[in-house]
């Protein structure tokens, strides 16, 4: 029986797949395309690398410099309950210093927390027991290390009596990066939150479309008196400041509630 004309045409379509004539028919830009994927995820590699090996190289130029002293305040915020201070003056200090009444200085010491790299994240890194993350959010204790009742991860329920109860939260992180701005930037990533001078920022857990609230007044005028006192060279004695955080501490902890049980 004689092939159709169809038959034939597959047939030798089927026959040219793999001969040299249909190799040399392949197209130039198959093979650009490969080298250019290859060459830009080299490049890409390195440059993250380079980045991590040289962080003063990668933040030259970006303030806060080495030797600047800036000054942002600090809140923290679970199931819609402000939560009490962190504890002023971490026995590991770095570049971040906590202050009393919530008001965190920003003094780089080193690459590592100087330019791009003064971030919320940076600044949990070096605080003790502290954890920020996209997912978490723990508080330490005054013994600096974070126990279950001050730990939140993303899908928990807030427990009874606090102001969402029973309600799913995730960690999210609000800040103002200045004094005049009234609506603050909402993020997931604390990483993404370079700090600035007279910068507020709130970590909360909190469920989804519930806005963090800011830092209080007390705080923030606590945060300008700082940076006004830095400005003009004034210093707080060590007998003062020892008296100024206890009786911080002593309030904070008569007034704060208890989130989780």
């Amino acid at each position: 029986m004689a092939k159709s004309a169809s038959g034939k045409w597959v047939s030798r379509v089927a026959a040219s797949g793999g001969s040299k004539a249909y190799k040399k028919t392949r197209p130039s830009n198959y093979y650009a395309i490969l080298v250019v994927i290859v060459v830009l995820g080299l490049a890409s590699t390195m440059l993250a690398r380079y980045d991590y090996q040289h962080p003063a190289a990668a933040s030259a130029g970006t303030p806060p410099a080495i030797g600047t002293t800036w000054f942002a305040s600090v809140n923290i915020e679970a199931c819609g309950v402000t939560l009490a201070p962190l504890a002023a003056d971490p026995s590991t200090k770095g570049g971040f210093i906590m202050r009393s009444s919530n008001v965190l200085q920003i003094s780089p010491v080193s690459a590592a927390d100087a330019g791009n790299h003064a971030t919320l994240a940076q600044f949990a890194n070096e605080y003790p027991g502290l954890v920020a993350s996209n997912n978490e959010l723990a508080i330490p204790a005054a013994s600096g290390v974070a126990n279950s009742a001050s730990t939140y991860r993303n899908g928990e329920l807030c427990p009874a009596g606090t102001k969402y109860a029973h309600r799913a939260g995730h960690v999210i992180y609000a800040y103002w990066s200045s004094l005049g701005q009234a609506k603050p930037v909402l993020t997931t990533d604390p990483t993404s939150i370079k700090f600035a001078q007279y910068m507020r920022v709130t970590m909360a857990f909190d469920p989804t479309g519930v806005t963090p609230g800011a830092p209080s007044t007390a705080a923030v005028n606590a945060m300008v008196a700082y940076g006004a006192n830095s400005a003009t060279g004034t210093t707080t004695t060590t007998t003062k400041s020892s008296t100024s955080t206890s009786t911080s501490t002593s309030t904070s902890t008569t007034t704060s509630t208890t989130v989780k049980g």
